[in-house]
């Protein structure tokens, strides 16, 4: 395996706390064996060439040239080359941010074709900085990788945002994947504790410390979350969306989500349909305008 690489001094930060950790070019000459492993910091890696799979906890994805695949911390990944076609990449890992999907996953990957030439722009010239290290090279690296991760909001399809972070300790992201995933189960505090071996008190203060809010507390509001997707997407009655939310009753949920959303279920769901109608009707209005030659 050939391999390039750069190590950073933690000093340095971009003006949205992101410190770059390391940058990588490598390419696969079937001369070692992938091993699943997980980072404190988040990680981007993009296929320069070749296909293979991404390994990210116990589900495999293919991927293959222009795919660029970010990692948060604490997620065990690894690559698996293509014996035919054998992966080139480059890795570059961030300290300091995170990034938020809509889809809740620690995880994303993008396919950047179309934006090839614009991310391949970052990527090398990140690259030629570490080759040449003129006088002040890692602070360009650094500002380069600020901005090119503002450019991935740009060129992806899928809305993410980046968010400054301390890490949490890996049972802290486990808990919070956990609630992610299993939010419609009965979940207790004292379950916490014994999915991350962690005294219940010290998981509560750690979690809050790292996440803002209480573990009870960011499992009620992912409830929330998926409640009002599906009042806003669906026909179901409120006592099975309680249900399927992981309430343990209808008042229970009528009672959390008055707290959290300032109206009751139902109303929320009226007031959607109302907002839907109206954009229906505004649209319609603009259409037949238009077909009529009036100037809007």
């Amino acid at each position: 395996m050939s391999n390039q690489s750069l190590h950073f001094s933690s000093e340095t930060e971009t003006s949205m706390n992101a410190v770059l950790i390391s940058a990588s070019a490598s390419r696969y000459e079937g001369d070692w064996s992938s091993i699943p492993h997980s980072h404190t910091f988040t990680e981007l890696f993009y296929v320069r060439e070749g296909k293979g799979s991404f390994l990210i906890e116990s589900q495999i994805f293919p991927i293959e040239k222009d795919d660029l695949i970010i990692v948060n911390p604490h997620l065990s990944h690894t690559e698996i080359s293509n014996g035919i076609s054998p992966l080139s990449y480059f890795t570059v890992g961030v300290d300091g941010i995170s990034f938020s999907f809509n889809d809740h996953r620690d995880f994303q990957i993008f396919n950047c074709r179309k934006k090839q030439a614009d991310l391949l722009f970052y990527f090398n010239a990140i690259f030629q900085e570490l080759d040449k290290k003129a006088e002040g090279y890692e602070s360009i690296c650094m500002h380069l990788l600020e901005i090119l991760t503002l450019q991935l909001k740009r060129l992806t399809d899928s809305a993410f945002e980046v968010i400054s972070s301390q890490h949490p300790s890996r049972a802290c992201a486990a808990v919070k994947r956990y609630l992610d995933s299993s939010y419609s189960e009965s979940i207790t505090l004292d379950d916490l504790a014994v999915f991350s071996h962690l005294n219940k008190y010290y998981l509560s203060h750690e979690f809050t410390k790292y996440y803002g809010i209480s573990p009870i507390s960011y499992l009620n509001r992912k409830r929330i979350e998926v409640c009002k997707e599906l009042l806003e997407n669906s026909d179901y009655g409120i006592s099975d969306i309680a249900h399927q939310a992981g309430f343990s009753s209808q008042s229970y949920l009528s009672q959390s989500f008055r707290k959290y959303c300032g109206m009751s279920a139902g109303a929320y769901r009226k007031l959607i349909k109302q907002n839907k109608k109206q954009t229906v009707s505004h649209s319609d209005t603009q259409s037949a305008k238009k077909e009529s030659g009036v100037s809007l």
